[in-house]
């Protein structure tokens, strides 16, 4: 049974506004910058000059000792100026989200306020989702101020889901981020949970319904109409719904109450959409002290690729890339990957093709958590280690660590074996694939020889014309040198595929057919050359080299 942790961020725009603005508009230094502050959007400031009554321009902060001054985030809707977040101090006044700017600060003259940016409070929702993927390596984005984590199977790490919560509470409460979060077997209970239920409320398995019954009937997520129309026929909390018929009470407020009702209590399922996808084969490990040396960290980083390699191991898979997560103190993380050409589980050459990318993380003032994660997992069969030279290995199993060692130093887009593809136009002949997958189903026309080396565009040649229009030249000048035709085959001719989409009638037409020859100069040189256009055609046909042979 799935089990699912929501966190719930009240008054986030305040929150990041402040954690942006450290100082501005309180009285009180909310501390460091963490890794959920997002950046301003490009060309604006982001200590935009205060709305205040005074006309005063920069940030405004009372003095030491005092109470924070009432703030508020400003949006245009429009034309008309309203307040799209208040703090506590400025709710304690009267002042109320969707209010207008005018009667607000007619109501509260001492109303600090600055603009609001909802693309910097999401950039910091999602920058604060990958950061909690050290307690589940799937979190979603719950609209505006909330996330959800799937933790089934994951609590046991933290010696259970009630020290799981109080260890994610307390580093959101140290970085200036309140929080409220619950755990139950549903998205829609543990929602309801974390914003009216106790804080760090836990339901047991099975039980959400005992859970949810007493909260309000807004914990359910209906829409705007239902909410609001439920408690004036009297039914204020979640537990009076049970009793209504599901017919008078879906024809009365729609099937989305009915829906809800089922979701949080685990008869409909709801799907999630998770941040990165849900990968089963991850693992993690955690330090009583924080880790900083670059031998510390190699070392951690071959432990959890072992962990990994073992699981894979156990259940005859493996993968064929890797990553090693590196979880600072102050939440920043630093990723390293690496790919192997065929699926492997071998922990020791994944470790050497690790550590040379370590140079790369920066530890801080140290590591806390290092996960790792294995992605394109596949079953893999037992196989022997060594064979004598006698009874001889594969070539690939010979390859492989050579192209995993080139693949993880220049890149995977550098590596490559070309394999012929069904398409009569040399450039599309081609696909590039992995060095070591398996061969392609389509094999190269015997009939029509294509060169070794093709180039990635046509060179032009000066070519001495032929004694007959279908002839190949007899002379050709590439790069300057000259080369005299000795022997030739051809032509093969080649126009454009006009059934594409996107290719229209000038791409079709006579002077975009190719004729195509095979020469071989005095020296055994031999190349690809083509003529384009027709030597009876309003312009003279050019020549060009398309590739070579050997």
């Amino acid at each position: 049974m799935a089990r699912i942790l929501s966190v719930w961020c009240p008054n986030w725009p305040i929150t990041t506004w402040r954690r942006r603005n450290p100082g501005c508009g309180r009285s009180a230094d909310t501390g460091p910058l963490r890794v959920f502050d997002a950046p301003p959007p490009e060309g604006k400031d982001d200590r935009r000059t205060p709305s205040s009554p005074s006309g005063g321009g920069g940030c405004a902060a009372s003095g030491g000792g005092k109470s924070d001054p009432p703030f508020a985030l400003l949006a245009t809707e429009a034309g008309t100026r309203r307040l799209a977040a208040v703090d506590e101090t400025a709710r304690a006044l009267g002042l109320h989200p969707d209010q207008k700017a005018a009667d607000a600060l007619a109501l509260v003259p001492t109303l600090v306020t600055f603009d609001h940016d909802p693309a910097a409070d999401r950039a910091a929702l999602e920058a604060l989702s990958d950061w909690l993927v050290r307690f589940s390596p799937a979190v979603a984005v719950d609209g505006t101020d909330g996330l959800f984590l799937d933790i089934t199977g994951t609590d046991h790490l933290w010696g259970g889901e009630g020290e799981m919560l109080v260890d994610l509470a307390a580093r959101l409460a140290r970085w200036g981020v309140p929080a409220r979060a619950a755990i139950a077997d549903t998205a829609g209970a543990a929602w309801a949970l974390a914003r009216y239920g106790d804080d760090l409320a836990i339901a047991p398995p099975g039980q959400q319904r005992a859970a949810i019954e007493a909260l309000p009937v807004a914990a359910l997520r209906l829409e705007d109409a239902a909410e609001a129309q439920l408690p004036r026929l009297g039914l204020h909390h979640v537990g009076q719904l049970f009793a209504l018929p599901r017919a008078q009470l879906a024809k009365r407020f729609g099937l989305a109450a009915t829906l809800r009702l089922d979701q949080a209590l685990g008869l409909a399922a709801e799907a999630l959409t998770f941040r990165r996808p849900a990968n089963p084969w991850s693992d993690r490990i955690a330090f009583f002290e924080p880790i900083s040396a670059p031998e510390d960290l190699a070392r951690v980083a071959g432990d959890a690729l072992a962990l990994i390699c073992q699981r894979l191991e156990a259940e005859g898979r493996g993968a064929k890339r890797f990553e090693v997560v590196f979880h600072r103190l102050d939440g920043k993380a630093y990723a390293v990957r690496a790919g192997l050409a065929r699926i492997g589980r071998d922990a020791r050459r994944l470790t050497k093709l690790i550590v040379p990318k370590l140079d790369k993380v920066d530890p801080g003032f140290g590591v806390e958590v290092v996960t790792v994660h294995a992605y394109a997992v596949e079953p893999l069969a037992a196989a022997q280690d060594r064979l004598d030279a006698e009874t001889g290995t594969s070539l690939d199993e010979t390859l492989a660590p050579l192209v995993d060692r080139l693949v993880n130093r220049l890149g995977e887009n550098r590596v490559w074996r070309a394999d012929p593809y069904e398409s009569h136009v040399p450039e599309r002949s081609v696909i590039r694939n992995a060095p070591l997958d398996p061969p392609a189903a389509v094999r190269w026309d015997p009939d029509r020889p294509r060169p070794v080396r093709l180039f990635r565009r046509p060179e032009a040649i000066v070519a001495i014309a032929a004694e007959l229009p279908d002839y190949p030249p007899r002379l050709f000048t590439w790069r300057g040198r000259p080369h005299r035709v000795r022997r030739a085959e051809g032509p093969e001719r080649i126009g454009q595929e006009w059934w594409r989409a996107g290719v229209g009638e000038t791409d079709t037409g006579p002077g975009k057919i190719r004729d195509y020859y095979r020469v071989e100069d005095d020296a055994g040189g031999r190349f690809w050359i083509y003529r384009q256009g027709f030597y009876d055609g309003e312009e003279a046909p050019k020549w060009w080299i398309h590739g070579l042979f050997g």
